[in-house]
C-alpha cells in the first residue's frame, strides 16, 4: 500500500501547499468517520490478528498496537474515530488550548522530501477547548471507543507564561471527561515562552496544579509530560525529577527540534524540525529516560518514524508505544497498519 501512494498519491498531494495538503488528507479522513460500514470494512483490513499479536497494557489502558497518531494532525476533534481503520493503535488529537486561536501566519508547513522532513510553525491552531468538547461529547466515549483517546493540551498564545497554569486546567476541566489520556504540551517552539514551561519552577507549579485537579475528580485520568528534544540531560534530570515528584503516569519524547543538522543549517525557515532528522536524537532521549527511571516510567517514542527498523528502535530504547505524523506524509495512510504488524511481529519472537 505504501509503495502505491509513494509512487501514484503523493506526486498529486505534494503539487499542493503542504498545509492544504495536510486539510485534504484531514477531510479525507473525517469522511471516512462519517461512513460507518467503510469504517468497519477497513478495521477489518488493518486489524491485527487478536490470537496472534496480543494487546498492549500501558498506563491502565489496553491498546490493539504499539502505533498512534501522534498530535497535530486532527486538532479539533474532526476525524480521530477514523483512525483506527488506517491501522492506529491510539490516536491523540489536538493540540488544544484555552481559547481558540488562529496560530501564526500562512505559509507555516514545509516540506523536504529528500530528507523525509517538514518544518512546521503552526501555532497551536485551534477552535478551542469548548468547541473541541462540544464535538467530543457527540463521538464514542471512553469504553465504546475502537482505541484509546488522547488528548494534548497547550498554552493559549493570549496568555501570559505567568497565567499558564491557569490556561492549562481550563482546558482539563473542559476535556478530561472526554480522554482516555492527557497531555500537557509544554515543548513546542512555536508558541512564544511556551518552553520555559520545562524549566524546574514553572513544570512543578504546573504539574501540582493539574494532578491536584486529577486528584478531585471521581475517575482519575492518565496524565502525561510532553518534552523538546533541544533539553540537555541535567534539564531533562530536572524534568523527570518534577515528574516523579507529582507521580505523573509518563512522558512522550520528543516533540519538534530547533536544531538544524546537516542540510538544514542553510534553511532559513523558523518552527519546528520533524521527520528523519530528529529520529536519533528523539531515540536518545528515550533511552535516556528509561535508563534513568529504570524502565518504570510509560515512555511514548515519536520523532523521525519511516520504518519499522525507526519503530523498533524506540522501543528497543525503552518506549511502550510509538507515535508517527511525519512519517505518514511520506509513507501514506496505511503506514501504520505496516507498522503494526512489523512491531507486532517484533514482539512475538
Amino acid at each position: 500500500m505504501s509503495m502505491v501512494y509513494e509512487k501514484m498519491i503523493r506526486p498529486l498531494l505534494f503539487r499542493q501547499d503542504s498545509e492544504r495538503a495536510h486539510e485534504l488528507g484531514l477531510d479525507a479522513l473525517a469522511l471516512l468517520a462519517a461512513l460507518p460500514p467503510l469504517r468497519a470494512a477497513l478495521e477489518a483490513f488493518t486489524r491485527l490478528e487478536p490470537a496472534k499479536y496480543a494487546p498492549v497494557s500501558v498506563l491502565g489502558l489496553e491498546f490493539p498496537n504499539r502505533v498512534g497518531l501522534a498530535a497535530g494532525f486532527d486538532k479539533n476533534a474532526r476525524a480521530w474515530p477514523a483512525a483506527a481503520a488506517l491501522g492506529f493503535g491510539h490516536v491523540e488529537i489536538g493540540t488544544v488550548t484555552a481559547h481558540a486561536q488562529d496560530g501564526n501566519p500562512r505559509p507555516r508547513m514545509f516540506r523536504y522530501p529528500s530528507h523525509e522532513a517538514v518544518i512546521n510553525r503552526m501555532g497551536f491552531n485551534n477552535q478551542g477547548a469548548a468547541a473541541v468538547a462540544k464535538r467530543l461529547a457527540k463521538q464514542p466515549g471512553r469504553g465504546a471507543r475502537k482505541i484509546p483517546l488522547g488528548i494534548n493540551l497547550g498554552k493559549s498564545k493570549i496568555t501570559d507564561i505567568g497565567r499558564a497554569t491557569e490556561d492549562y486546567l481550563a482546558s482539563f476541566a473542559q476535556l478530561a471527561d472526554f480522554a482516555d489520556y492527557l497531555v500537557l504540551n509544554v515543548s513546542s517552539p512555536n508558541t512564544p515562552g511556551l518552553r520555559q514551561l520545562q524549566d524546574e519552577s514553572r513544570l512543578r507549579e504546573l504539574l501540582g496544579a493539574i494532578t491536584g485537579a486529577n486528584r478531585a475528580r471521581a475517575v482519575r485520568v492518565p496524565v502525561l509530560l510532553k518534552i523538546a528534544p533541544d533539553l540537555t540531560w541535567p534539564q531533562i534530570d530536572a524534568v523527570l525529577g518534577v515528574i516523579a515528584e507529582y507521580a505523573l503516569d509518563g512522558v512522550i519524547a520528543t516533540n519538534t527540534t530547533l536544531a538544524r543538522p546537516g542540510f538544514f543549517s542553510g534553511v532559513n525557515e523558523a518552527g519546528g524540525l520533524s521527520g528523519a532528522p530528529v529520529r536519533r536524537r528523539s531515540t536518545q532521549v528515550v533511552g535516556y529516560i528509561s535508563k534513568i527511571t529504570g524502565g518504570k516510567l510509560p515512555i511514548i517514542g515519536v520523532g523521525g518514524i519511516t520504518d519499522v527498523i525507526g519503530a523498533a528502535e524506540k522501543l528497543d530504547a525503552g518506549a511502550a508505544l510509538v507515535q508517527v505524523y511525519t512519517g505518514m506524509i511520506y509513507r501514506g495512510p496505511f503506514f501504520a497498519a505496516e507498522l503494526a504488524r512489523g512491531v507486532g511481529a517484533r514482539d512475538r519472537r
